[in-house]
């Protein structure tokens, strides 16, 4: 009898131990989140402090000594004329024609430049075929768009890579 009275003893004891509310320190905040109240902790007591002072930051302040403005101004320089000189690059046209009729690609050279005028073509001969390229493009995506409002008149136009000039 003593055991189960010690047993139940010891059950409520530990019960009400675990239930008890912990009682929040001065620096706590109680806030009500979702229905719940939340302890939050103010943890500013325990962050180091320092002094600032304005000549603290004027003497942590460090000026650089070796300038290197000019010699980047006269690089790009540099690197800016010899890109002027580039008149050439890889990129995309269009293949709108290889044939032998004379007529047709002139036809379609003049279809074409109706439908999109800002767009500039290439007509070149090697005997006995004509070969009709349109547009200067960095890239395939450029060239797809164009293509697309083409082909109406042309259904077997292609994108085809080939040497570019930049304007």
């Amino acid at each position: 009898m003593n055991r189960i009275i010690n047993l139940i003893l010891s059950l409520v004891i530990l019960l009400s131990s675990a239930c008890a509310s912990s009682t929040a320190s001065t620096t706590d905040k109680t806030v009500k989140s979702g229905g719940k109240d939340k302890v939050v902790e103010d943890l500013s007591v325990y962050r180091p402090k320092y002094n600032t002072t304005e000549e603290a930051a004027a003497a942590a302040r460090i000026e650089p000594t070796n300038h290197v403005n000019r010699k980047v101004a006269v690089l790009m320089d540099t690197v800016a004329s010899v890109n002027k000189n580039i008149k050439y690059a890889q990129g995309y046209r269009i293949l709108a024609y290889n044939g032998s009729e004379r007529q047709t690609v002139m036809n379609l050279r003049k279809s074409i430049a109706r439908r999109v005028p800002e767009v500039k073509d290439y007509l070149t001969y090697n005997q006995p075929n004509f070969r009709l390229k349109v547009g200067d493009f960095f890239n395939r995506v450029e060239a797809q768009q164009v293509l697309n409002q083409i082909s109406d008149l042309i259904p077997n136009a292609q994108i085809v890579q080939d040497q570019i000039n930049i304007k």
